[in-house]
């Protein structure tokens, strides 16, 4: 349960930052120039997320090492954290292009390190027979987050005219799935033995 809870705030990051990070971008007007070229404020959006997924090949790779050498649990609790830190220095530090491509970077680093972490937890404690169906509830919970960050997103945006809110949101849940899996027991669990044979 902890960690279907948890990943909710995964989905919602993922689908908030994916919909709506080049929009913002746009309506802020944040563009800049690189060796005599403009980059439009639109361009530095598809930058933002190209960034995002060059980084989260690295990160997937490194937090699913990293969940070999460490509790899984203890390393999602501090990608979750991580994540937090970062919305919370992108919201604080002036808007330039440097601070989007850096949060960009930054996120993307931390973007899917919670698939091999979390997938790897279910296998472990739950065996390879239960895995696939268990990961699949869990993920269900990160889609539910996504639908909520994607529709959310621009649901808050219709009302505020800003995405604001929706950045300190996703501070809250990663804070919030960080408290989810730090008591998370990471151990397998006890089968019921087979009943005798009649």
């Amino acid at each position: 349960w902890l960690l279907t809870f948890g990943f909710f705030g995964c989905g919602f990051h993922v689908a908030l930052v994916g919909t709506h990070l080049p929009p913002s971008i746009s309506d802020k007007g944040i563009g800049m120039d690189l060796f005599g070229r403009h980059i439009s404020p639109a361009e530095l959006g598809g930058w933002a997320i190209g960034l995002v997924g060059l980084f989260n090949i690295f990160g997937s790779v490194l937090w699913g090492w990293l969940g070999g050498q460490h509790k899984r649990k203890d390393m999602l609790t501090l990608l979750y954290l991580l994540r937090s830190l970062a919305f919370l220095t992108f919201l604080l530090l002036p808007l330039s292009a440097g601070s989007v491509l850096l949060f960009a970077a930054t996120l993307g680093f931390l973007w899917l390190g919670t698939v091999p972490l979390t997938s790897g937890l279910v296998g472990f404690m739950f065996g390879p027979a239960n895995m696939s169906m268990l990961y699949g509830i869990v993920f269900f919970s990160h889609q539910i987050g996504s639908f909520l960050g994607g529709w959310g997103g621009g649901r808050l945006f219709d009302l505020t005219g800003n995405y604001n809110a929706m950045w300190w949101i996703s501070i809250g849940l990663g804070l919030f799935a960080a408290l989810c899996h730090w008591p998370i027991r990471e151990q397998p669990v006890r089968r019921l033995a087979p009943a005798p044979a009649e």
